[in-house]
């Protein structure tokens, strides 16, 4: 991914639960203060990934104006990508490849 292609991403709040889940793989540095005291933990797509997802999830958003992430997905599908983060130890796009591929299976 070029510098100059933009970040297409997904936002996934974190609490003292997934906190301490982050913790416990040495990824607590990934999660960014939000505001509030409250983390966020940005897991990055790309463009087509986008497509499918949200072909995938009609509720889910894409907002182009502000924040350039994907907004609305369920809790489950956000709980399950937290969840390969933490196993991958990543926040990139392979990690959006690995969800996408297990929901088409």
């Amino acid at each position: 991914m070029s510098t100059t292609e933009k970040m297409i991403k997904v936002n996934v709040w974190i609490n003292e639960e997934r906190l301490e889940a982050l913790q416990q793989a040495g990824m607590a540095d990934a999660a960014k203060e939000a505001f509030a005291g409250m983390r966020l933990l940005e897991i990055y797509t790309t463009e087509e990934q986008k497509d499918v997802v949200l072909q995938r999830f009609p509720g889910a958003k894409y907002d182009s104006a502000t924040t350039k992430s994907i907004e609305l997905l369920p809790k489950k599908a956000k709980d399950r990508l937290l969840e390969l983060s933490i196993d991958m130890h990543s926040t990139g796009p392979d990690v959006m490849g690995r969800f996408l591929e297990e929901a088409q299976a």
